[in-house]
């Protein structure tokens, strides 16, 4: 069965310090979430700063939250919305000109049920050049979004999703090609 007294963080699992690690939380709570919508690349800045990989023109809302900035890379011209979570515990590699829409929650870490110290792992997210996530997308750890693929809104990605298809469902299904 399951004993929370055994859970043990792996070394390293936040690739920071946990000083780092509070600091950011406190930038993004007091600093990037207050920001006035049109500061693009004030959040741009803030994010840059903690390392992560931001490409140019880059939109991101205010209210968008990111767990580990320094495991995050977002390619040119991509829009991230509304109350998204991007968290990444392992990284996340987004493309350019892709839409990741409101209330989207890209996961990478989990735990191992199967095991009685619950330990938590964390696998990367790809996804690629010109996607869209419509709102409310789920995505799980460990999964690629070929480009130009679009996900229906509310869907659940458990499997990886070819390039070029149209997929939505829980489980996310392909149901067409997008061209």
């Amino acid at each position: 069965m399951q004993d929370l007294s055994t859970f043990k963080l792996p070394p390293n699992f936040r690739g920071k310090n946990p000083f780092i690690v509070q600091f950011w939380w406190i930038v993004q709570g007091l600093f990037f979430r207050t920001s006035p919508q049109f500061l693009y690349g004030w959040r741009r800045f803030l994010l840059r700063m903690f390392g992560a990989q931001i490409g140019k023109n880059v939109i991101i809302r205010p209210t968008v939250r990111v767990t580990y900035p320094w495991k995050l890379k977002i390619g040119d011209y991509s829009w991230i919305g509304d109350d998204v979570v991007l968290y990444n515990l392992g990284n996340i590699t987004i493309g350019s000109n892709t839409v990741i829409s409101q209330k989207s929650y890209i996961c990478t870490g989990s735990h191992d049920y199967s095991e009685s110290s619950f330990p938590i792992y964390a696998k990367d997210i790809n996804i690629e050049d010109e996607c869209w996530l419509a709102t409310d997308v789920f995505v799980a750890p460990g999964i690629t979004i070929g480009k130009q693929s679009v996900v229906g809104s509310r869907s659940s990605v458990y499997k990886n999703i070819p390039a070029g298809k149209i997929a939505y469902g829980n489980p996310a299904k392909i149901v067409k090609g997008r061209n």
